[in-house]
């Protein structure tokens, strides 16, 4: 896919991962559609980025709310990737200190968000792309965020790790499923992200963070995240694989 010129949406795009892919974008030449919930920055950081940004707002787990924001989205030009971004987790034992157990509403809103999110990433972008005449091949790529923690998830993380390696596991089956399309789908596995999440973090913490990955020795940047999805969106024989971005670290259990 050329990204110059083509229309990208990108979820949880007012903050993170999603904002360093749509800067990246735009400057690449691409038309960014920023999806995100109607309470955050959107409306403003789509102001910040110029005038080939646009605020789509939409909840990614809500099937009517994200198919709004992708319709919306197709004002700027047919709709030709996805870099889905949305998503977050809740710390959950299985058996809290007194041994009750874990809230199922708590795993069933990260899984919600998180697998559901990006099942509705992949059926309603997928429905737009394959209406639009293929290019050089393509109708579009969709790409995913996973997680390490599908491969080694620590303790209190059960729904967030249920909800990532959904998203490995769906990744090869989805890009078979859209070939006939001519829709590529990949899914990125960060690691350690300088994200505003752990920005919020102590910082012997984050040291300590930066500590555990060996190479290089520091938090991942949110631009480096971009910098892969734009790759994927533009090499036309990457399909069907799930990427980690985590300088090789490997997590602990705790």
């Amino acid at each position: 896919m050329q990204v110059n010129g083509s229309v990208i949406a990108v979820t949880g795009g007012a903050s993170g991962l999603g904002l360093a892919t749509a800067q990246r974008l735009i400057n690449a030449g691409a038309k960014v559609a920023l999806v995100d919930l109607p309470t955050s920055a959107g409306e403003a950081t789509a102001k910040e980025l110029g005038d080939n940004a646009l605020f789509t707002p939409g909840d990614v787990s809500d099937e009517a709310s994200f198919g709004a924001a992708l319709d919306a989205a197709e004002r700027l030009g047919p709709l030709k990737g996805i870099v889905h971004c949305a998503g977050s987790g809740r710390r959950l034992r299985l058996l809290d200190k007194d041994g009750n157990p874990g809230s199922l509403e708590d795993f069933e809103f990260v899984i919600r968000l998180n697998l559901v999110g990006s099942f509705n990433a992949l059926r309603l972008g997928a429905a737009r792309m394959a209406k639009h005449e293929a290019v050089g091949g393509e109708r579009g790529a969709i790409i995913m965020t996973a997680s390490v923690a599908a491969y080694e998830g620590q303790i209190g993380q059960i729904p967030y790790t249920a909800s990532k390696a959904g998203i490995v596991g769906m990744t090869l089956t989805a890009a078979r499923d859209l070939a006939s399309k001519g829709i590529r789908v990949c899914s990125i596995a960060p690691g350690i992200m300088d994200t505003p999440l752990l920005g919020r973090l102590r910082e012997d913490v984050r040291e300590s963070l930066s500590a555990s990955v060996p190479n290089p020795r520091r938090l991942g940047l949110p631009d480096e995240y971009a910098q892969l999805a734009c790759h994927i969106l533009e090499n036309a024989y990457l399909n069907g694989e799930t990427i980690r971005l985590d300088g090789a670290l490997r997590m602990a259990p705790r």
